[in-house]
């Protein structure tokens, strides 16, 4: 067979040229796309599977920008969204040009294209000609196309075959948390085109570096611009991760945020199966347990209204929810007990990862496991993690006395650290998932024997 019908044929195959291709660096699929035109189209889904994008004023609107998203948008498999808090993503107050009064805006979504401003049917795009011309001359245009909700949607056309959809909005101060910014216009505009654009196979939302704010700008039912189905679209999501930035967490710290992420979680109870959350910064509560913390639960009603209805939150209880990490936590061990006794019938697999028990031990924490089990040779199944010391070779006449303190020390060292661990719920297949993990760092009990032969007696010698 000559090489030009060998490779023809290795290029023809569908599994060995994706094969190939997937090892091939971006840099390079951009060279190959250069060639002739078949290896443009064999090249272009993977090199185009993932983009990354930050928001810019021309982002969706330049003629030139969109055209190329029209021709690489249906290879698009994960999007990255990133639009960080700075100087210029703050908005000002809105002034009065004549008495110089800060001016107050009701900030509603359009999300029809506007006509020319000549145009007998044109509509102001923030709600009165007025308004619009004061927005139009104080806030930078940044904000206009943040709030330009058709350019969103329009982009959003263009890549049907969506799967993983990532937001980043890292960068916002403390002392702005109670501040809109042109960041939480943009994740309006965002939400509204995910809403109102056909994406089947959209499953997997990741919140990277968000503020506590944004849960109320992605909120389908209490957000700007809602409608009574928008949150059909966000039941698809099966896999959900959110890394949100600490807030306050004291008995007497305000609770809003805390009841708009108790709130944005009830979205998805019916559909997720993987849940990943972590506070950045300083330790928080458990998003999975909120209406159970002294901040949040309702205190007496105010005597301007003794009759408002006080109501606690809703508790989270997620139908098919089979994996769940948490990190950086302070809860208490009755939380803990209470989630895996919810969640028995359907959760596999759980993580406590760098968490403080504020009452109660890990042993109250666990103790439905060996309710669910019962016996308690699911702790028997657990993966131990130990500090293993690397010791270099004895030399001298007391290698024998170095050796025996080094094996005292490693045994004392030998303890399992219970409070960041993965725990399984006892089914029994744990206990192949720790004997594999063994031999993938140890090697074979035989391979380990020996070494530990060669190494004593290297040692005495």
């Amino acid at each position: 067979m000559s090489p030009a019908s060998s490779f023809l044929q290795f290029w023809w195959t569908e599994r060995t040229r994706n094969s190939f291709l997937s090892h091939v660096p971006k840099d390079d699929l951009a060279s190959i796309r250069l060639a002739c035109h078949d290896f443009s189209v064999r090249a272009a889904p993977l090199l185009f599977n993932t983009l990354d994008i930050t928001f810019r004023s021309s982002l969706f609107t330049k003629p030139a920008r969109m055209a190329a998203l029209d021709r690489i948008g249906s290879h698009v498999k994960t999007l990255t969204f990133n639009m960080p808090h700075s100087s210029e993503t703050f908005l000002p107050p809105l002034l009065d040009p004549v008495t110089g009064e800060e001016t107050t805006f009701v900030y509603e979504p359009c999300t029809r294209s506007s006509k020319k401003s000549g145009s007998r049917l044109s509509v102001p795009t923030y709600g009165s000609w007025e308004m619009t011309d004061l927005l139009v001359k104080q806030f930078s245009p940044l904000f206009h196309a943040a709030a330009n909700v058709p350019s969103f949607i329009r982009a959003f056309s263009t890549i049907p075959n969506l799967k993983h959809l990532r937001i980043s909005c890292p960068g916002q101060e403390p002392q702005q948390q109670y501040r809109r910014s042109i960041v939480d216009y943009a994740l309006i505009s965002l939400r509204i085109a995910v809403e109102r654009t056909k994406l089947p196979a959209l499953d997997t939302l990741s919140l990277m570096s968000i503020h506590p704010g944004a849960v109320l700008y992605l909120n389908p039912i209490l957000g700007f611009g809602a409608r009574p189905n928008s949150a059909k679209r966000w039941k698809q999501i099966k896999k959900l991760s959110i890394h949100m930035d600490s807030i306050p967490f004291t008995p007497n710290s305000p609770a809003d945020h805390f009841k708009m992420l108790n709130s944005y979680l009830q979205l998805f109870t019916s559909s997720l199966r993987y849940f990943k959350f972590r506070w950045r910064g300083a330790k928080g509560p458990c998003p999975i347990s909120l209406g159970v913390e002294t901040c949040v639960q309702k205190r007496s009603p105010p005597l301007a209204c003794p009759h408002t209805c006080h109501t606690g939150l809703r508790p989270l209880r997620f139908k098919k929810l089979r994996d769940m990490e948490v990190e950086n936590l302070i809860l208490d061990a009755s939380q803990v007990s209470s989630f895996i006794t919810a969640h028995r019938h359907t959760l596999h697999v759980f993580n406590f990862e760098d968490t403080t028990l504020r009452t109660g031990t890990w042993d109250d924490a666990l103790a439905p496991l060996t309710r669910i089990s019962g016996s308690e040779k699911w702790k028997e199944k657990s993966e131990e993690v130990m500090d293993v010391p690397l010791l270099l070779s004895p030399v001298g006449p007391d290698a024998a006395q170095v050796l025996k303190k080094a094996m005292r020390d490693h045994n004392s060292l030998a303890r399992p650290r219970n409070s960041n661990r993965p725990f399984c719920m006892p089914n029994g297949g744990w206990q192949k998932a720790g004997v594999r993990s063994r031999e993938l760092f140890w090697g074979t009990p035989e391979h380990m024997g020996k070494f530990l032969r060669i190494s004593l007696l290297s040692w005495l010698n």
